[in-house]
């Protein structure tokens, strides 16, 4: 358990920050399943808003200091790359 006045204020900071990542996590990996719906669905032009809207809620991550930048990267260049295979 935190003892000092500092640690007690940075136990509270990481809760904050765990709320708020969480949120954003699981915002971005919404963005994500409806990606993946489209192409199940196999219907290109929604798979392509889908990613369209996708896309910048993932960079938007990265720069949020929830992804990596590299990981965004490659998640948004294998989503296009089955996109773009689905026509």
């Amino acid at each position: 358990m935190a003892n000092t006045p500092q640690s007690k204020k940075r136990a509270r900071q990481n809760e904050s920050r765990l709320a708020v990542n969480k949120a954003r996590r699981s915002r971005i990996r919404t963005h994500l399943r409806k990606v993946e719906e489209a192409l199940a669905s196999g219907d290109k032009d929604a798979a392509q808003a889908a990613l369209r809207a996708a896309q910048p809620e993932l960079m938007r991550g990265v720069t949020k200091g929830v992804f990596h930048k590299n990981t965004a990267s490659r998640k948004i260049s294998r989503l296009a790359a089955r996109v773009k295979a689905l026509g």
